[in-house]
């Protein structure tokens, strides 16, 4: 179908204010379709999903369960491989709870990790006896795939990595590893969080076991959304985080049947507008076209980088875009990433993201106490990059000058 940049842009009244918002990775405005739908939601069909007979009851369960279809095509996986959830970090955890780990189990993790792909293993490791390894030999803060295989021995029950890392935006060796993990029959979990959505994410040429994304950022949805994906050969080993009702056939004084995943995850009543929404948000990202978003995406990262060409700022990571996902990091000599951020908001109206960005291990093997992050997608504009380097260089000459 497509949809030009313009059309984008008249969908997101966010923009009309005059900020030039390059903070998509924290996450992304929400299109007028997507709020469209979540309101015709509220005023049409207003009801509770799961046994209702009647008629409004009856949509809002078709409305609700028909998202899984949308979001499993941004992924190339099946509908029943979707289990919902509120975020990507409830996603991670139900990865990482759902599982049947044993005590003495091995678990690799990457130093690029999110810390909501960390903690959850941290936790396995500090109650439930586990071994977490952390990878950190790379470079161009891209992990090596030889040292995760290296990591491997016969205690190693899954390896898990990000596919783009959020603090660096460099796209991580995700099917390289995806083929180590087959070869020693483990499973592999993926953070996908700033990659679907952006780009063409295939879980069968990925070859990853679990993969979690929110639906508030590349996705375009609305936040408090997000799933996790579980290969259809694993859905029945991976145990809901809830238990409660709208998830049993049947309850006995000391028992219950339970209904078949991935229904068995919608303990209680879900977030249905914002699925609803989340749906609508998918196929909003199917229109404009993943591919076309991805090649969108590198264009803008490819003339953002040109910010490396200032004497006083450092680029981390590659400098190639295709390298990189919607994501630039860097830091300005002599300012604080706080300071630099907050500056670019106050002359320029830009708004980037300062800090650690939520993955304090890397930041800190670097020898950093934060970045700036500029994050595009596809709606962004070149002439919104390049006032974005214009109010930088200002900032970098009147701080030298």
């Amino acid at each position: 179908m497509g949809r030009s940049v313009d059309e984008v842009r008249s969908d997101i009244p966010f923009l009309d204010t005059g900020v030039i918002y390059l903070d998509n990775a924290a996450t992304t405005p929400t299109p007028e379709p997507v709020v469209e739908a979540m309101v015709e939601y509220y005023h049409e069909y207003s009801a509770n999903i799961g046994r209702g007979l009647h008629r409004s009851a009856r949509r809002a369960t078709e409305a609700f369960e028909s998202s899984r279809e949308k979001i499993a095509r941004t992924i190339g996986a099946k509908s029943e491989e979707i289990a919902y959830t509120k975020n990507a970090t409830e996603a991670l955890n139900l990865a990482a709870r759902g599982l049947d780990l044993e005590r003495g189990d091995k678990i690799i993790a990457t130093i690029f990790e999110h810390h909501s792909n960390l903690i959850p293993w941290q936790r396995l490791e500090e109650k439930g006896g586990i071994e977490l390894e952390i990878v950190q030999e790379g470079s161009d803060c891209i992990v090596d795939s030889s040292a995760i295989e290296d990591a491997i021995d016969n205690s190693t029950k899954l390896v898990t990595m990000p596919y783009v890392s959020n603090a660096f935006g460099t796209r991580q060796p995700v099917k390289e590893v995806g083929e180590i993990a087959e070869d020693n029959d483990i499973l592999f979990s993926v953070d996908a969080s700033q990659a679907v959505g952006h780009m063409p994410v295939d879980v069968d040429e990925i070859g990853c076991d679990l993969l979690a994304a929110p639906g508030h950022k590349g996705l375009l949805g609305p936040q408090g959304t997000g799933f996790l994906y579980i290969k259809e050969e694993l859905l029945d080993e991976v145990e809901p985080i809830l238990s409660g009702g709208g998830i049993v056939e049947d309850v006995e004084k000391h028992g219950c049947e339970f209904v078949d995943p991935p229904q068995i995850f919608d303990a209680g009543t879900p977030n249905i507008p914002g699925i609803i929404g989340l749906g609508r948000a998918a196929e909003y990202v199917l229109e404009i076209g993943l591919e076309e978003i991805e090649k969108r995406e590198q264009k803008l990262v490819e003339r953002m980088l040109r910010i490396g060409e200032l004497e006083e700022v450092e680029v981390y990571g590659p400098k190639l875009p295709e390298e990189l996902g919607g994501v630039v990091s860097f830091n300005l000599e002599g300012m604080d990433s706080h300071e630099v951020s907050s500056v670019l908001d106050e002359v320029a109206k830009v708004a980037t993201r300062s800090g650690h960005h939520c993955a304090i291990p890397p930041m800190r093997d670097l020898g950093l106490e934060g970045t700036v992050r500029a994050s595009v997608h596809y709606y962004n504009l070149e002439e919104e990059v390049d006032q974005f380097m214009e109010a930088l260089t200002d900032i970098a000459e009147e701080l030298a000058g």
